[in-house]
């Protein structure tokens, strides 16, 4: 699965979205005019972070205490 990016064109205002492989350079040229572009960037729809992340993360911890443990015999001196 490729990225898509946002471009806008600075000259008509055209807005146009291009697939495009991380390795590829970014587009310089407007379709419509040939006038430049320029990447538009927007806020990230799903930000993972802090804790949770990792199903192991989120998953129950054991609620169940150790059971006590016996007192020692007291000593016949």
């Amino acid at each position: 699965m490729m990225p898509t990016y946002q471009y806008a064109c600075t000259a008509c205002d055209h807005e146009f979205e291009a697939i495009q492989s991380f390795s590829d350079d970014s587009l310089t040229e407007c379709p419509q005019c040939k006038g430049e572009i320029r990447k538009v960037y927007t806020a990230v729809g799903v930000v993972f972070k802090g804790s949770g992340f990792y199903k192991t993360d989120s998953a129950k911890k054991s609620t169940v205490a150790d059971p006590p443990k016996a007192a020692p015999a007291p000593s016949a001196d």
